[in-house]
Parts: C-alpha cells; sequence; structure tokens
C-alpha cells in the first residue's frame, strides 16, 4: 500500500471549501500512484467539519477510513498548530477528528493556541495517531521541546517540501532526532493541489483500514520512503501554482474554474 501521510483538501485554509476542486485532488492523487492517503486538514482551515461531512456522503467507511469510489482510501486526521511555534498531525476515526477540533475551536486563532503538553493531554483521551509534522522548518520548535514531553510522540514526518528543497539536511536531522525519540518516521507530500503528490510516498507491506493497524504497521518499521527524482520540481511548480490560484480568486475570479478548464497542461 502506497500512502502520503501528511495531505490538504483545499488549495489553501482561508479559501472556501469546493467540491469540485477535493474531487479533482483525489482524482490527481490515485493516478499518482497513491492507495491511500491521511487527510491532515489545517485544524483552523475555513469548513473543516464540512469537509470531513462530504468525504462521509462520496466514500464508503471501511474500518476507520473511507474509501472513494475511485478505489483511494482515505484516513481522517489533523495538522494542530502549538503555542511554541510547528505543527502537530494527529490521525484517527472520523468521529474522533471531528470531535477534537470542536474541542480546539477556543484555540484556533494565533496567540491563543494550545501549548505542546496542553495539546498532548487533549490527544491522550482520543484513539489518535501523533506526530511532529515538519520538525525542522523554520518557525517550527518541536525539537526544542524537553525530552519529557516529546516522548508522547509516535511519529515524525518526513516531509515532501523540506525534503524538495533541502534533501540530505532534512533526512539527516529527521532521523537523528526519530532515533533519539525511538520514533518511525514516515514520508508526507505536505500538498495542497495535485502535482505534489508523489514527490514522497510511503510503501507499507499490508493495506489496513484501521487506525490500530496502521499504527501496529508503523511500529514494526518495515515500511519504506520513497522519494521522487523530481521531487524539487514538484514543489517548486506546486507552489508557482497555488501562487498564481490564490492570486485568481483575491481578483474575484474563479480558481476552480481555471484549473479545471486547463488541467490538461498540469
Amino acid at each position: 500500500m502506497y500512502i502520503d501521510f501528511h495531505t490538504h483538501g483545499k488549495l489553501a485554509k482561508k479559501l472556501p471549501f469546493s467540491t469540485e476542486y477535493t474531487d479533482w485532488l483525489f482524482d490527481q492523487a490515485r493516478r499518482a500512484g497513491l492507495d491511500a492517503l491521511c487527510l491532515t486538514e489545517h485544524f483552523n482551515t475555513l469548513q473543516f467539519e464540512e469537509i470531513y461531512r462530504y468525504l462521509e456522503q462520496t466514500g464508503e467507511k471501511e474500518g476507520d477510513s473511507l474509501v472513494l469510489a475511485n478505489g483511494l482510501r482515505i484516513f481522517p486526521g489533523m495538522e494542530t498548530d502549538i503555542a511554541e511555534g510547528g505543527h502537530i498531525l494527529s490521525v484517527g476515526s472520523m468521529g474522533e477528528i471531528l470531535e477534537l477540533n470542536r474541542r480546539l475551536e477556543p484555540y484556533k486563532e494565533r496567540g491563543s493556541f494550545l501549548p505542546f503538553r496542553e495539546l498532548m493531554k487533549l490527544f491522550s483521551e482520543y484513539h489518535v495517531i501523533v506526530g511532529g509534522a515538519h520538525p525542522f522548518r523554520e518557525g517550527g520548535h518541536i525539537p526544542e521541546l524537553p525530552p519529557e514531553d516529546l516522548a508522547s510522540l509516535q511519529f515524525l514526518d518526513l516531509n515532501g517540501k523540506d525534503v524538495a528543497l533541502h534533501r540530505e539536511e532534512t533526512e539527516e536531522k529527521t532521523y537523528a532526532l526519530a532515533e533519539q525519540l525511538q520514533l518511525p518516521v514516515v514520508g508526507g507530500s505536505d500538498t495542497h493541489q495535485a502535482i505534489q503528490y508523489g514527490c514522497i510516498r510511503t510503501w507499507m507491506e499490508n493495506e489496513v483500514s484501521e487506525i490500530s493497524d496502521l499504527w501496529k504497521e508503523m511500529q514494526e518499521k518495515k515500511h519504506r520512503i520513497e522519494i521522487a527524482d523530481h521531487a524539487r520540481e514538484q514543489v517548486q511548480n506546486a507552489a508557482l501554482l497555488k501562487r498564481t490560484l490564490k492570486a485568481v480568486h483575491e481578483l474575484g475570479g474563479n480558481y476552480v474554474s481555471v484549473l479545471l478548464n486547463h488541467s490538461v497542461i498540469l
């Protein structure tokens, strides 16, 4: 099973949710060779619950995952900011992710983010897998947290954006921290649009549908991370496309129509 552990279903968190755009994304994910992904949408994205409710309507529930008509398996998740600076990934069942998101409502604005320790205490009440997203990205301070706090993490994200631009440094630092904490490392593209799918992906020996089985596969460390030869170009082109589509929206245009009417060139 090829899985991407860090993805988004919207172009940007402040833009309105578009079913057309999300459908296109997941179709492209399948075309990029993915069997599954963790949809780790930003916890403070506009219309968070609406995105996941839409997937409930369009996908077929299988264990803790949803399987779309094209065969793509989606594990619900979330990316949450912490007060210290940095992002935390969580992956779980639909019900638990939605409940967690509702409980985080008072902490969604900058200046009110929960500290790492308090967030982890909240996560511990649920059956979710929790990891450090792009731990060495500029502006994040996850590696600087006390070791006793970091011990509550369950995995680290080897992030496609960071690997594409600074591969040797990102791999060296991420694996060193993982070894120090005795954590598995998995790959996540961190994509907000289709070009970036496949820049990094994780192969797992068994196809799973339950969060407990996904965690078991991660713990056994039989998986492998694959990085595309053209990852740098994917990430750079993805960033350019994102900026262009956001500019279309800011000028009052329909970026979804622009994209889908010209998707043949992507």
